[in-house]
């Protein structure tokens, strides 16, 4: 488990849809949640290992956590904003 530095997880279920539309739903809720907030994305498409931390570079969020069983992707992205660093550990 990691580190949600006591921030509450809010969780986005992002299961049965494909390429793009787990990036897309993840862009969508980041924009509502506040600096520091964690989001976890639920995902069926294997491509969301890749493409949500890759979104996640170019944007300045965190990624904290991905995870795959069987079929579920579970990827915990910790929320940034432009004129806030990055805390490094």
């Amino acid at each position: 488990m990691s580190d949600t530095g006591g921030s509450a997880v809010v969780a986005l279920d992002t299961r049965g849809l494909i390429c793009p539309m787990p990036v897309i739903r993840t862009q969508d809720r980041v924009k509502t949640l506040p600096a520091g907030a964690v989001l976890e994305i639920l995902s069926t498409d294997r491509g969301a290992l890749h493409d949500i931390p890759a979104w996640c570079r170019v944007h300045g969020h965190e990624v904290l956590e991905t995870q795959q069983h069987d079929r579920e992707v579970r990827i915990r992205v910790r929320v940034h904003r432009r004129d806030e660093p990055v805390a490094s550990a």
